[in-house]
């Protein structure tokens, strides 16, 4: 995934089909996060609370896989080259997509058991769909994360230039 540039306020990326493929591959699983993740004390003390927050969660997460479906159906979204294609997203779409990312990544991470950065995790069958997700997430999280880096010192450079 490769940042072509900003047009119109839009971040223009190119995608070869394998990238594209995994792009929406890694996309469709969300969310990950577990919904018993969330929890408003450790103890357990307000039962209420909690409930009311993991409807809210819940809530947000079928707005957003709605979201993250007509974003990736958009046919505005995917412009076809000879080799992959080009994606136009705006920066809120950008952000957005970051913490759709996260949420896999996270999420794979806690269905891993948590492992610190010194895992000696078993890739097997039942695991390697979860290292997939989370490194894959990592991997688009940066290419946004650069795109966004980008653009700052550009945006900054205009401001500096305006005439008094």
């Amino acid at each position: 995934m490769k940042l072509l540039g900003v047009e119109n306020k839009k971040f223009l990326f190119q995608l070869g089909d394998t990238e594209k493929r995994l792009l929406l591959a890694v996309l469709d699983r969300y969310p990950v996060v577990p919904p018993a993740h969330q929890r408003l004390s450790r103890t357990g003390d307000d039962q209420n609370s909690q409930h009311l927050l993991n409807e809210a969660l819940a809530d947000q997460r079928r707005e957003n896989k709605k979201q993250l479906q007509a974003l990736l159906k958009s046919r505005r979204r995917f412009q076809r080259l000879k080799t992959g294609c080009r994606l136009k997203l705006s920066a809120g779409d950008v952000e957005w997509l970051l913490q759709v990312f996260n949420d896999i990544r996270v999420g794979s991470w806690v269905i891993l058991g948590s492992p610190d950065q010194d895992w000696h995790l078993v890739v097997d069958d039942n695991t390697a769909p979860h290292v997939w997700a989370m490194e894959l997430s990592g991997y688009f999280q940066s290419r946004l994360l650069e795109a966004l880096r980008h653009e700052q010192p550009a945006a900054e450079g205009r401001k500096r230039r305006k005439k008094p």
